[in-house]
């Protein structure tokens, strides 16, 4: 399969769907598909995604520049620039938008209320105004969630099975990480779950990856016993940032994705961010082949990995309850 890894600025191609599968017919100009990043697409902590999808295009018969053609745009980190970056897209008259999650989501639907717009991990489309329903999305957005709010009291459960004299729990978030909604969805889970596991937590928000120095330094100065993190795209591009500031401040942390604990990260558990985007390539086909998002539904994740790095708990001078340890889908030595 041939990477493309250019920004490429040429015009033409149809806005509106449905789309026929124009990258099959003789002298067909292949697809053309917006794909917005919230990082640089050369860095390792995008290239995961990215290889995901043109992984899923490469099963489902898509051969790059000639069936379909990506064109990156990059968010470097900021949330503020995904505006511009889906009105961009538009201009360019791409035939869709492919988003890793809802901020981009939403202003690729602030841009365009035609162009096709497939989302890898929404949080709770249904509130965040994304989709009238999961089962008929019944707009042009629709794609897969990656349950946030649902998952944040397993996640605390499993934190405080694995440090049961645990107290205080920081907890780091990103504010605008998904939508509003979402967000505050999450927080009042994690309130609910943390009154019964009698946990108190402190919530630090991190509006850009610059801050995130300072918000461990605030961390350290609060004596959490333990890291909470909620999801972010933002926050999972810096994830190897982000796991070598537990190291440094000995947090023991519980993430969202095992691609943290692949990094140092302690725990993780959650649906495959890589999976999800894999899913992302089978929406793009159907709707190359003609079909209308508002008429796919809206995935959810049926399976979640539960990953232990052994090494970081020996670092931490912790002992893994052997229970916990046994329900494992990896443990990382």
């Amino acid at each position: 399969m041939i990477r493309r890894r250019e920004f490429i600025l040429a015009l033409g191609g149809a806005a509106a769907w449905p789309l026929a599968t124009r990258g099959e017919q003789q002298g067909a100009k292949p697809a053309r598909i917006g794909f917005m990043l919230m990082g640089g697409i050369e860095s390792a902590e995008q290239r995961a995604t990215v290889d995901a999808f043109q992984q899923g295009l490469h099963e489902l018969g898509h051969v790059e520049g000639r069936s379909v053609v990506l064109i990156y745009r990059s968010a470097g980190g900021s949330v503020a620039r995904l505006a511009e970056l889906a009105r961009e897209l538009v201009e360019l008259r791409v035939d869709l938008i492919v988003t890793g999650a809802t901020p981009a989501a939403i202003a690729a639907k602030q841009a365009t209320a035609t162009i096709p717009i497939i989302v890898a991990a929404m949080g709770d489309p249904v509130r965040d105004g994304l989709v009238n329903s999961l089962a008929r999305p019944g707009m042009n957005v629709t794609g897969g969630t990656f349950l946030g709010p649902e998952l944040v009291p397993k996640r605390l459960g499993l934190l405080k099975e694995m440090l049961p004299a645990a107290s205080r729990i920081a907890v780091l978030w990103h504010p605008r990480g998904y939508g509003e909604v979402t967000m505050q969805e999450m927080r009042k889970e994690a309130a609910d779950a943390a009154h019964a596991l009698w946990l108190k937590l402190d919530f630090v928000p991190v509006y850009a990856p610059d801050g995130l120095e300072p918000a461990f330094a605030s961390i350290a100065a609060a004596r959490a016993e333990a890291l909470f993190q909620f999801p972010s795209p933002v926050l999972f591009v810096e994830r190897r940032r982000i796991a070598e500031l537990a190291a440094k401040h000995r947090l023991p942390a519980m993430f969202n994705a095992r691609q943290f604990v692949e990094l140092g990260g302690l725990i993780g558990y959650g649906a495959s961010i890589p999976e999800l985007f894999r899913r992302a390539a089978s929406y793009a086909d159907r709707i190359l082949k003609g079909a209308r998002p508002a008429d796919l539904p809206v995935e959810q994740p049926t399976k979640f990995e539960l990953v232990i790095n052994l090494k970081t708990a020996r670092a931490l001078g912790l002992e893994i309850p052997p229970t916990l340890l046994a329900r494992a889908d990896e443990v990382i030595e």
